[in-house]
């Protein structure tokens, strides 16, 4: 009877190891989008830097997974954190995130800038300095909690390309993004009359998996990525998009 259960139990572990890890993402081009613009997306429709090395990852850890890609941000983030067997990408590694997720990366980079029109004349030394300006940024985006960490107080958005187009009509004076995303962004609506004005720090991304998610699973993913960096497949992915 104790052999049996033993059994039984070892079947069900398994069934649980190969059963699909559910990714979510959002629009964060050039790392992450759909192909048509729109704020659902499934696999084929999910394009950008992060997604193709995310699939070659999971291609060669032999790991079956389903992409999705939703919105809000915070909606994903959620859902990643508090349901076993899913993840979410691209994420910056901050400290206060550490310990919530399992990760693997790093996936590329995120410089955080303060972007203005090419005709401001704001200039910056340092973020203090921004206090009272406008300052767009994109809710539950790890930069718009670090300016209010700081003092500050952003206007938030659901969509990033949205503080483009404010950056663009004058609704805003500075808008927070990362590069490349924001530069990306601004192209995409015709936008290239913009100025970097300051540079104010920087992370890594990466794809956060929850907790729940075995360290033998972790552990096969980042060796992927690894291999596939060595081989320079994560450097001529960059290469397409940018």
């Amino acid at each position: 009877m104790l052999t049996r259960l033993l059994f039984l139990l070892s079947l069900a572990t398994t069934a649980q190891a190969t059963e699909p890890l559910v990714l979510l993402t959002e629009n964060f081009p050039p790392y992450n989008m759909s192909t048509d613009g729109k704020s659902f997306a499934r696999e084929p429709e999910i394009q950008g830097i992060a997604a193709d090395l995310v699939r070659e990852m999971f291609r060669r850890a032999e790991v079956p997974y389903s992409m999705t890609l939703r919105f809000p941000w915070t909606r994903v983030y959620q859902q990643a954190r508090d349901t076993p067997n899913h993840g979410v990408f691209v994420m910056a590694r901050q400290p206060d995130r550490e310990n919530l997720f399992k990760w693997v990366g790093p996936l590329g980079p995120d410089d955080w800038v303060l972007l203005a029109s090419q005709g401001s004349k704001i200039q910056l030394d340092n973020l203090q300095q921004a206090k009272g300006l406008r300052i767009g940024a994109y809710k539950g985006d790890a930069i718009a909690e670090s300016l209010s960490k700081s003092g500050l107080k952003p206007v938030l958005v659901l969509r990033d390309q949205d503080n483009a187009r404010k950056l663009s009509s004058g609704e805003i004076d500075l808008w927070a993004t990362g590069d490349p995303a924001g530069r990306y962004l601004a192209r995409q609506i015709g936008m290239t009359a913009f100025k970097t004005v300051l540079r104010f720090n920087g992370t890594q991304l990466y794809l956060a998996l929850n907790k729940q998610v075995p360290d033998e699973v972790v552990k096969k993913l980042q060796d992927s990525l690894d291999q596939m960096r060595e081989e320079g497949f994560v450097d001529a992915t960059f290469a397409r998009y940018l």
